[in-house]
C-alpha cells in the first residue's frame, strides 16, 4: 500500500468517531513574542495524550477477523504504545507491547494499565525491534510498526487535514520528525490540500537521522535527549522520499533550546507538552524572522513528559528567567545576620525559599560563615534590586550566576 492523499482522507473518515478532533488554538502570549500568529494542534490532548494513537486505531481496523483474535505486538518506549494499547483494549483485541528496560515507571504502568502486557527489553527503541518481530513470529502476532507503516502514516497525516479544515489560512506548518511518519502523512495531506503551503520539520541536534538523509550528511545519534519520543536512528527510508518530495526544510533544535521551548509552552500557554512537541517551538523561535506576516501552524505532537523531569525543567527555567536566585554570602559569623538579611529580602517584595548557613565546610575565615539564601523574585530586574539593598546595607555577596 502507498501513503496517499486519498488514503489519507479514507483513514481520517475510518477514525474519525473514535478519535478526539483535537483545538487548533491561537497561541496569544507567544505570539505577541514572536510576532507573528502562531497557531498550535493540541494533539495533547488525544487519547492517551498523543498523535500516535491515531496511526494505531488505523492500523487496527484494517486487521482482519482472524489477526483480531491472534493480537498484535508493538515495540516502544511510549507514546505509540500507548496508543496500541489503549485502542486494542477498547475493540477487544489482546496486545503485546516491548519496551526498552529503561523505560520510565509511569510509561510502562500506563501501557499496563490500558490493558497490554508489557515485556521489558533492550536498551532502546532500536535493540528491542529484533526481539519483538521474533516474538510476533513465535505468537502469531501483528506486529504495529510504530512509523514504517503506510497505514499508520496516513493516520498521523490526518492532523494536516484537521488543521486545514480549522485554519484554511495557515503558511507553514512545523512538525517535530522522529521516524517520519507524522511530518510524512501530515506533508502528503496538506499538499493535496493547499500545494503552496511550506512544511518544516523539526529534530533534536541529537538525533538528526532524518535531517542527515535529507541532506546527504552523516547522523548524529548519539547520547539523550529531552525529546526522547523523536529520538531515532533508523527512520524509515520510504517515509525520508516522502520527506525529501514534500518537506522544504528541516530545522534543528539543541537541548537548551528545547528545555526552553517546553518551559515557553508551560509558562506561556499553560500547555504541558513534551521534548519533541519542544523541539517544534524551538526551531520556530530560531527562525522567527522567516516567519514575520506568516500564520504558522505547531503541531503539539504529545503530553506525555515525566512529572519529575517536568518538575526540574520548571523549577531551572525560573532560574533562567530570574525568578529563583541563589544569593551567596561572606558573613562575620555573629548573632542577627540572618534576620537582618532576611528582612531585607522581605522588604523588597521577594521570599525566601532555603537557607543554608555553613561554618565548617568553606574556605572562609575560622570567625566568617558562608550563607546561601535562595529567594524568589519577580524577574531579574527584582533580584537586582534585592542585591544593590543588600550591599547597600554592607553585606558582600554575590548570586549563584556570577563567578567567584
Amino acid at each position: 500500500m502507498t501513503l496517499t492523499a486519498d488514503l489519507i482522507r479514507s483513514t481520517h473518515a475510518a477514525i474519525a468517531p473514535d478519535t478526539v478532533r483535537t483545538p487548533l488554538v491561537r497561541a496569544a502570549r507567544l505570539s505577541l513574542m514572536l510576532g507573528f500568529d502562531l497557531f498550535l494542534k493540541l494533539e495533547n490532548l488525544q487519547h492517551t495524550n498523543a498523535f500516535k494513537a491515531r496511526g494505531a486505531l488505523a492500523k487496527l481496523q484494517t486487521l482482519s477477523e482472524a489477526e483480531r483474535r491472534a493480537g498484535v505486538i508493538a515495540c516502544s518506549a511510549g507514546n505509540h504504545a500507548q496508543g496500541v494499547a489503549y485502542h486494542a483494549t477498547r475493540l477487544g483485541i489482546p496486545s503485546v507491547i516491548v519496551m526498552p528496560e529503561g523505560t520510565p515507571f509511569n510509561k510502562v504502568k500506563r501501557t499496563g494499565d490500558f490493558g497490554a502486557e508489557v515485556v521489558l527489553h533492550g536498551s532502546s527503541f532500536d535493540e528491542s525491534v529484533q526481539f519483538t518481530l521474533d516474538l510476533a513470529a513465535e505468537r502469531g502476532l501483528t506486529f504495529i510498526h510504530p512509523f514504517d507503516d503506510p497505514v499508520v502514516a496516513a493516520g498521523q497525516g490526518t492532523v494536516a487535514l484537521e488543521m486545514l479544515e480549522q485554519n484554511p489560512a495557515l503558511d507553514t506548518i512545523v512538525v517535530p520528525i522522529g521516524g517520519g511518519g507524522l511530518i510524512a502523512g501530515m506533508a502528503v495531506a496538506a499538499r493535496a490540500v493547499n500545494p503552496g503551503i511550506e512544511i518544516v520539520g523539526a529534530q533534536a541536534e541529537a538525533f538528526d537521522a532524518v535531517k542527515a538523509a535529507f541532506d546527504g550528511a552523516a547522523p548524529q545519534t548519539a547520547g539523550t535527549t529531552l525529546a526522547e519520543g523523536i529520538a531515532v536512528r533508523a527512520p524509515s527510508p520510504a517515509n525520508i522520499e516522502i520527506i525529501r518530495q514534500n518537506v522544504d526544510r528541516i530545522d534543528m533544535a539543541t537541548e537548551a533550546e528545547i528545555e526552553d521551548a517546553v518551559f515557553d509552552l508551560l509558562s506561556h500557554e499553560k500547555l504541558v507538552a513534551e521534548g519533541a512537541a519542544g523541539a517544534g517551538l524551538a526551531v520556530i523561535k530560531k527562525n522567527a524572522a522567516h516567519y514575520r506576516g506568516k500564520q504558522v501552524g505547531l503541531v503539539v505532537c504529545g503530553g506525555n513528559i515525566d512529572s519529575r523531569m517536568l518538575s526540574t525543567l520548571i523549577l531551572r527555567g525560573l532560574v533562567r528567567d530570574g525568578r529563583i536566585t541563589r544569593l551567596i554570602f561572606k558573613l562575620d559569623d555573629r548573632p542577627g545576620q540572618l534576620a537582618r538579611i532576611a528582612a531585607i529580602i522581605g522588604e523588597a517584595g521577594a521570599n525566601v525559599v532555603e537557607v543554608i548557613h555553613q561554618r565548617m565546610m568553606q574556605s572562609v575565615a575560622l570567625k566568617q560563615a558562608e550563607l546561601e539564601v535562595v529567594i524568589e523574585a519577580r524577574d531579574a530586574q527584582h533580584v537586582e534590586e534585592i542585591t544593590a539593598a543588600l550591599r547597600d546595607a554592607g553585606f558582600a555577596l554575590r548570586t549563584g550566576s556570577e563567578a567567584v
